[in-house]
């Protein structure tokens, strides 16, 4: 039976998003929204949503796909307490920032049947803003979308191939990942710009204050880097504790650039730093890529 009925749980920006996505690449069939009350009348009137149900034991009922698009703990509850009674027929796959938490729950849930019945994901794009109303059609146009198969999970086939397919109709690239991999490398891609934009704003805040008219004194590069200091705490809080060891590395390497950097700007040294950096610019000149949103 193909997909015609879809849970997600968490309507805000992805899981929104992900909703307004398939419709309007013509999924036919009943998408379900699964959240608190007033997020589920928010999402309801962005047209987001075709029916609402507050129970996520309700709210699966009848979907052959269910979406996790919570934070990364809630969505390792969710595993723990619907995983058991889904059909052998569901898939249960998520949008977590982090994966190694999440497969390690999913194995423990189903067992030997984990590659028939789950499949980790992680859309690398994103806003500054939450929430269903801003979510966006468009969000995963040319975004990487990856995935974190368990080995020998066929993941073009069945439920899951199907699932991919619809993924790549929403704009998506597909990129099968190791899970520890994944987030290790995300830890320098995504959750460092992060930690790094935060601790920005922040000292711009305590230097300067609140109120103070820092962007448009400092144009497009400030702005640039303290656009995505605005995302929420509640779910970069799950991403920091779930990926604390990786996130601890990159930060720390970070650290002794900035301290190198700090200890050496009258000499040849800083030259030295700017010469280096240019080689990302090379490599990224020499592979352009689409255009994305900031991840989380």
């Amino acid at each position: 039976m193909p997909i015609r009925q879809i849970t997600i749980i968490g309507t805000g920006l992805i899981g929104g998003s992900i909703a307004l996505a398939l419709k309007r690449r013509k999924f036919l069939g009943t998408i379900i929204g699964c959240d608190r009350e007033p997020v589920l009348k928010r999402a309801a009137l962005a047209g987001v949503i075709d029916a609402s149900q507050a129970r996520p034991s309700q709210a699966v009922q009848g979907s052959q796909l269910v979406v996790l698009a919570t934070p990364v703990m809630s969505i390792i509850d969710l595993i723990d307490r619907l995983g058991p009674a889904l059909p052998a027929g569901t898939l249960l796959t998520d949008v977590g920032s982090t994966k190694a938490d999440i497969l390690a729950r999913a194995k423990a849930v189903f067992g030997k049947n984990v590659g028939a019945r789950f499949l980790g994901g992680h859309p690398m794009a994103g806003k500054e803003q939450s929430g269903a109303e801003f979510a966006d059609p468009d969000l995963f146009q040319g975004a990487t979308w990856f995935v974190t198969p368990v080995p020998g999970q066929t993941i073009y086939e069945g439920r899951s191939g199907e699932y991919l397919e619809w993924l790549q109709k929403i704009g998506a690239n597909i990129a099968a990942i190791d899970a520890e991999e994944h987030d290790k490398l995300c830890a320098w891609i995504s959750h460092l710009p992060q930690m790094v934009s935060t601790a920005l704003a922040a000292s711009l805040v305590e230097e300067y204050g609140a109120e103070a008219p820092l962007l448009e004194a400092g144009g497009r590069a400030l702005h640039e880097m303290t656009r995505i200091a605005g995302s929420p705490y509640s779910w970069w809080r799950d991403v920091a504790i779930s990926n604390k060891r990786n996130l601890v590395d990159a930060l720390g390497k970070l650290e002794q650039h900035l301290a190198h950097i700090r200890d050496n700007l009258d000499t040849r040294e800083l030259a030295a730093e700017f010469e280096q950096a240019h080689q990302l610019r090379k490599v990224r000149l020499k592979s352009p890529t689409k255009k994305s949103s900031q991840a989380s």
